[in-house]
Order: structure tokens, then sequence, then C-alpha cells
């Protein structure tokens, strides 16, 4: 039968797995004007004036999570299974593509975070994991809005499993239960919490998917 002639041309392509197949590549989620949407941020490393680069019309308060991000890693580089030594002389590159979409909110701290550890660490991200949350320079992961959208959004690009701030657990009430069941969500406390299940090879990948939650913290 022809389906393309029925249902027209795709309007999603899965993309999260070619794009995540290199360390360094991480499957973000955002609120829109029109809604939930995943986004990749790319992390590169080169020789030159240490510091940190960032490009794809970011707003101040991403800049700031990237900051933040890479501050972090280096501060914890050696818990992090990471060669102190690593950032001597070098130069990081944080980069948002769809450039021509400003992009600014509190919600990509985990995500830099994780692409700049990928990246040291030469392990890529899991292709059907997606996350969302800030982070702090201790490492701690705060909550953040739009959890409905972001997880409907994940689900529409073929993602499996979500990372989410553990006092964002109450929230995936509102998420639909038929797309509950189908998804496992990872609810993190720290920074750990977010890398054990997003790196590959980084431990099992339980997560809450029976519409029960993790209690929020103070």
């Amino acid at each position: 039968p022809d389906v393309r002639g029925w249902l027209g041309r795709p309007h999603f392509y899965f993309e999260a797995a070619e794009r995540t197949s290199v360390p360094g590549v991480v499957t973000g989620l955002a609120v829109t004007g029109a809604g939930g949407d995943v986004l990749f941020v790319e992390a590169s490393m080169s020789d030159g004036l240490e510091g940190l680069t960032l490009t794809g019309q970011l707003g101040d308060v991403m800049k700031e999570s990237a900051e933040i991000a890479l501050s972090y890693v280096r501060s914890h580089a050696e818990e992090l299974g990471i060669d102190p030594k690593i950032f001597s002389g070098k130069r990081f590159h944080v980069h948002v593509p769809a450039g021509a979409v400003p992009k600014d909110g509190p919600s990509a701290g985990v995500t830099m975070t994780t692409a700049l550890v990928s990246l040291l660490r030469d392990i890529p991200v899991r292709s059907i994991v997606g996350m969302t949350g800030e982070v702090t320079l201790q490492g701690r992961v705060l909550p953040i809005g739009g959890v409905k959208q972001k997880v409907l959004a994940a689900h529409r690009a073929g993602l499996k499993e979500v990372v989410l701030p553990v006092r964002n657990g109450p929230d995936l009430e509102d998420v639909p239960e038929e797309v509950r069941e189908v998804m496992t969500f990872h609810l993190a406390t720290t920074i750990a919490d977010v890398l054990a299940p997003a790196l590959s090879g980084e431990g099992d990948a339980a997560g809450v998917n029976d519409g029960t939650y993790l209690p929020a913290v103070a």
C-alpha cells in the first residue's frame, strides 16, 4: 500500500540515534512557543586559549548554565573519571544547533554537563535518553518547568527514557498514562544520577515507569 500517499510526508525524523552516536552530543528537552521540543547540545575541545565558546543563539541564562557546567566538570574531574590535566591549554565549545532560533531558560545545565563529561570520557550518550534540569556548582540538580510538554516531546521524538530533577517527580502525574507506561523516568538529585543512565555502560538504567515517584527533597 502507498502509506506515504495516504499519510503524506513524514512529520518527524528520529535523529537522536544518529546525532548522539559520537561522544559529546546529548539530547535535551525544552519548551518553546509551540510546546515541548528536543534540542541537541554538542561539545567539542581544541587546542587554544583556555575557556569556553558558546554558539547557537543562547540567552544569558543558558550561557550561565554552560559556564557552571564547565566549572563543575573541571573542579570534580577526578570523581567524574576525567584526567584533570586534560583541561590545560584546551578551549571548549558548546553549541546548540538550529542557530536561527533563540534559546534561553534554566533547564539545560544537566544536558551541557553531560555533553562535556561524554566528550572528555570519550563515551557516547545513550541515544534513547533525553534530559532536562539545571545544575549547581556543587552538582545538585534543580527543578524546572514544563515537564508534561517536555516528556511528550521526548515521546514524539522516539526517546524511551527521560532524566528529570527528583523534585519534578510529582509533575509526572500530568503526563498521560499511556505515555508514562511506555517510558522510563530517572529522577536525579545529583549529576551522578544523570550520568548513570545517560552514558553507555555506566550501570543499570532502572527507572520509574509504574506510576510511582521518588519523594521530593527539601
